[in-house]
Protein backbone atom coordinates (compact mmCIF):
# COMPACT_ATOMS: atom_id res chain seq x y z
CA UNK A 1 0.00 0.00 0.00
CA UNK A 2 2.62 2.70 -0.75
CA UNK A 3 1.83 5.85 -1.30
CA UNK A 4 -0.98 6.28 1.15
CA UNK A 5 -0.30 7.35 4.51
CA UNK A 6 -0.99 4.99 6.88
CA UNK A 7 -1.79 5.73 10.83
CA UNK A 8 -1.09 3.58 13.14
CA UNK A 9 -2.25 4.04 17.02
CA UNK A 10 -0.14 2.76 20.22
CA UNK A 11 -2.57 1.74 22.55
CA UNK A 12 -2.85 -0.56 26.10
CA UNK A 13 -5.30 -3.37 26.12
CA UNK A 14 -7.17 -4.26 28.72
CA UNK A 15 -5.11 -7.37 30.00
CA UNK A 16 -2.41 -4.67 30.34
CA UNK A 17 -0.24 -5.36 27.08
CA UNK A 18 0.43 -3.04 24.46
CA UNK A 19 -0.61 -3.09 20.47
CA UNK A 20 0.22 -1.22 17.22
CA UNK A 21 -2.58 -1.15 15.07
CA UNK A 22 -3.52 0.56 11.77
CA UNK A 23 -6.26 2.73 12.18
CA UNK A 24 -8.54 1.04 9.90
CA UNK A 25 -7.27 -2.29 10.62
CA UNK A 26 -9.00 -5.28 12.39
CA UNK A 27 -6.10 -6.98 13.82
CA UNK A 28 -2.97 -5.77 15.84
CA UNK A 29 -0.08 -5.19 14.24
CA UNK A 30 2.02 -6.28 17.33
CA UNK A 31 0.85 -7.03 20.75
CA UNK A 32 4.20 -6.50 23.32
CA UNK A 33 4.78 -6.21 27.27
CA UNK A 34 5.89 -2.15 26.62
CA UNK A 35 4.66 0.38 25.29
CA UNK A 36 8.03 1.24 23.86
CA UNK A 37 8.43 -2.04 21.87
CA UNK A 38 4.69 -1.93 20.86
CA UNK A 39 5.35 2.26 19.51
CA UNK A 40 9.19 0.75 17.61
CA UNK A 41 7.03 -1.51 16.08
CA UNK A 42 4.37 0.67 14.71
CA UNK A 43 6.62 3.05 13.15
CA UNK A 44 8.66 0.18 11.71
CA UNK A 45 5.15 -0.94 10.35
CA UNK A 46 4.23 2.67 9.08
CA UNK A 47 7.65 3.46 7.64
CA UNK A 48 7.33 -0.10 5.22
CA UNK A 49 3.83 0.88 4.51
CA UNK A 50 5.13 4.26 2.82
CA UNK A 51 5.17 6.60 5.55
CA UNK A 52 2.53 7.96 7.92
CA UNK A 53 1.96 8.46 11.68
CA UNK A 54 2.06 6.88 14.81
CA UNK A 55 -0.49 8.10 17.62
CA UNK A 56 0.92 6.54 21.06
CA UNK A 57 -2.04 6.71 23.49
CA UNK A 58 -1.67 6.96 27.35
CA UNK A 59 -2.82 4.50 29.81
CA UNK A 60 -6.38 6.10 30.00
CA UNK A 61 -6.88 6.07 26.07
CA UNK A 62 -5.94 10.06 25.85
CA UNK A 63 -2.93 10.73 22.83
CA UNK A 64 0.01 11.53 24.49
CA UNK A 65 1.77 12.51 21.34
CA UNK A 66 1.53 12.18 17.39
CA UNK A 67 4.67 12.01 15.02
CA UNK A 68 5.19 11.62 11.29
CA UNK A 69 7.14 8.60 9.58
CA UNK A 70 9.02 9.06 6.62
CA UNK A 71 8.74 6.43 4.42
CA UNK A 72 11.61 3.64 4.24
CA UNK A 73 11.76 3.00 1.01
CA UNK A 74 10.64 6.21 -1.40
CA UNK A 75 10.38 5.04 -5.01
CA UNK A 76 11.21 8.86 -5.86
CA UNK A 77 14.07 10.14 -3.32
CA UNK A 78 14.96 13.83 -4.24
CA UNK A 79 18.15 14.58 -6.08
CA UNK A 80 20.90 16.51 -4.61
Amino acid sequence: MAGRPRTAHVTQRPDGTWQAKYEDGARAIAVTATQAEADRRAAEAVRNAGGGEVVRHRRDGTIGDKRTIKPGNDPFPPKG
